[in-house]
């Protein structure tokens, strides 16, 4: 029996190499792949795996053995996420780059047409699209201002709802305009999801590895603007983003490194950065976020865990 995938591609411009980090990713990240591998636009695939303990990657590359266009790079350990999408772009064959979530679900014409946008304008140097979670609603992290000391304060304090009539006190999150373009400069978008052509990923160094989980793809953002290109997003597309697979089973660890990449974004790039005692209020109020957030995180992995011997 044939590749349900197969079609003739003869006339495709160019080829999309998708870049797939795995750490304990689970069963489903095999479907993603097939997902993947239905594209109407020519790709490969580079699976990139942090050390995954639950069998995944055994069952992944069974089910593709057979494909060349499929590849798996297995570290010994878990080297972060934006080490393990440098490593897989450093193998990548294509002319444009796709870092993908393992739990993102694209449909078969989601690439051909981010590389339509692509191709349509050099100036963008990073795309990315609208994801919803699975009841469909938009994630606020699919586009974003640069998280600056007081965009920061103003998402917190609650002031940013007023920022339709006072654009002074906008947050983080930068809401999609139901009337606004197809394709829209923005600051930055979610790196579950991250087209960039490969002379753009080349040029910026890709990852900052100082980064191990989380905010990595802000300061990827930033670096690809401040190169000259633009950052956008395609508002038309939108992709399920299921989230959460791994970080579910470490969430102590992950918010631990989700601190860190905030510090480091801070002292990289917000000019508030700058004034000794901001500096000092922002370090301790970062920290003093995680510590107070470690007993909920505890609780509610405790009750996951309760939960699923039940169902067992």
């Amino acid at each position: 029996m044939g590749d349900p995938c197969e079609r003739s591609r003869a006339g495709a411009a160019g080829l999309t190499s998708v870049v797939v980090v795995t750490a304990d990713s689970g069963a489903d990240v095999g479907d993603t792949l097939a997902r993947v591998l239905c594209s109407t636009a020519p790709v490969e695939v580079l699976v990139v795996d942090n050390a995954s303990r639950d069998g995944s990657i055994g069952q992944l590359a069974a089910r593709f053995a057979q494909n060349p266009s499929v590849r798996i790079l297995r570290n010994a350990e878990n080297l972060g996420f934006g080490t393990a999408c440098n490593l897989g772009a450093a193998e990548a064959r294509g002319d444009a780059v796709l870092l993908l979530n393992p739990d993102c679900l694209i449909e078969a014409d989601t690439i051909a047409r981010l590389r339509a946008v692509l191709d349509s304008d050099p100036h963008i140097g990073l795309l990315g699209v609208l994801q919803t979670g699975a009841d469909g609603r938009v994630d606020p992290a699919s586009r974003r201002h640069d998280p600056l000391l007081k965009r920061a304060v103003s998402s917190a304090s609650g002031l940013a709802r007023f920022a339709a009539r006072w654009p002074g006190l906008a947050g983080v999150d930068m809401p999609a305009n139901e009337n606004g373009a197809a394709v829209e400069p923005v600051d930055a978008v979610s790196g579950a999801l991250m087209l960039l052509p490969r002379v753009a990923f080349d040029r910026v160094g890709g990852f900052d590895q100082g980064y191990f989980l989380h905010c990595e793809d802000l300061d990827l953002c930033r670096r690809v603007r401040d190169a000259g290109w633009r950052v956008a997003c395609a508002n038309e597309l939108r992709v399920v983003h299921v989230g959460g697979g791994s970080s579910r089973q470490r969430p102590v660890f992950v918010a631990w490194h989700k601190r860190r990449g905030m510090w480091r974004w801070f002292a990289k790039f917000d000019p508030a950065a700058r004034n000794p005692l901001l500096r000092a209020l922002v370090f301790c109020a970062i920290w003093a976020a995680f510590a107070a957030s470690v007993p909920l995180l505890l609780l509610r992995r405790r009750r996951a865990r309760a939960a699923q011997q039940v169902e067992v």
